[in-house]
């Protein structure tokens, strides 16, 4: 038994204790949590509530939840690289090319088989641990939580946006300053598979500012402020900076002027966007610690970087 604890959110005012509930952990199924509530392992303010039973926004929850299997994967033999690890949390450096969770078409060989291999007791947690994503191939850093209650902590951390993120990008286009693209994310209204900027999506804002420039490109660093799917590919795609060889939102590939031999091999050849989450900061779950950690590019990325630097020398 572990026990959960959150506060409910002012945005929350006026709804449920079940679907407050639904909101607040949503690693747990309704149905799972609704029983909870029945057999009175949920407390409001140190009381048992009804689940049809309303709330002010501003209440103390406390669930006590069971620590039961909910992950059903296979454990599988894949190299981790591990930046960090304790008892509470592990920190890794997800390659780019490697799917984090199972879904159709990637069953095996993700990110969540290889940790089950390493850590077969985080088939107790939502998602072997997982608390956040980054697409397949995005590299970088990310968090996993290792108990109940460092799941607890961070999906905490990630609502109240205190989680630092931060991204390197290499786009297409000359960028003249950085800035904020503050636009709602939502399913594209024709490709289900893809996401867009629309009116009656979800609130999503991303910062960025510039790295480094080439003549018609630009090495940028992104902030997350909010963490939607694709944010910050769609975002840049929204203000017409695509991201290198993406290959959903990056339009057709169109060769830039001026480009030597090696370069322009290099370019038509880079078939991932150009992303990797670069900085993660957050609260240890247990110590209460602010940490960080940081990584270079991978080599892709700064091969990338100094060919464009040595086509620049080039045309001077």
């Amino acid at each position: 038994m572990t026990i959960l604890t959150a506060r409910v959110p002012d945005e929350l005012a006026g709804m449920r204790l079940d679907q407050c509930l639904a909101e607040m952990f949503p690693d747990y199924s309704r149905s799972k949590l609704q029983t909870w509530v029945k057999d009175g392992r949920v407390l409001v303010d140190g009381e048992q509530r009804k689940g049809r039973e309303k709330l002010d926004g501003g209440e103390e929850i406390e669930l006590d939840a069971e620590a039961e299997q909910v992950v059903e994967y296979d454990a599988e033999d894949i190299p981790l690289d591990i930046i960090y690890e304790d008892e509470s949390i592990l920190i890794v450096n997800k390659p780019a090319g490697l799917v984090v969770h199972p879904a159709v078409g990637n069953w095996t060989g993700t990110l969540v088989n290889a940790l089950l291999n390493h850590a077969p007791h985080l088939d107790i947690l939502p998602r072997a641990g997982i608390v956040h994503r980054i697409d397949k191939e995005t590299s970088g850093l990310l968090m996993v939580a290792k108990t109940l209650q460092a799941h607890n902590s961070l999906v905490e951390q990630l609502q109240e946006r205190s989680i630092h993120r931060e991204y390197l990008a290499l786009v297409k286009g000359w960028m003249t300053a950085g800035g904020t693209v503050d636009q709602p994310i939502g399913r594209h209204p024709v490709d289900r598979k893809r996401n867009a900027v629309r009116r009656d999506g979800k609130e999503a804002v991303t910062h960025y500012r510039l790295e480094q420039r080439f003549k018609r490109h630009t090495l940028i660093r992104v902030k997350l402020e909010t963490g939607r799917t694709h944010q910050i590919r769609v975002h840049m795609t929204h203000i017409n900076y695509p991201l290198i060889g993406d290959q959903v939102y990056g339009g057709r590939f169109q060769m830039p002027a001026e480009c030597n031999p090696a370069l322009a091999e290099a370019l038509r050849s880079f078939k991932r966007q150009a992303l990797h989450a670069t900085k993660l900061g957050l609260e240890h779950p247990e110590t209460g610690e602010y940490m960080e950690w940081e990584l270079p590019m991978p080599e892709d990325m700064q091969n990338l970087i100094k060919l464009l630097t040595e086509n620049e020398l080039d045309q001077t």
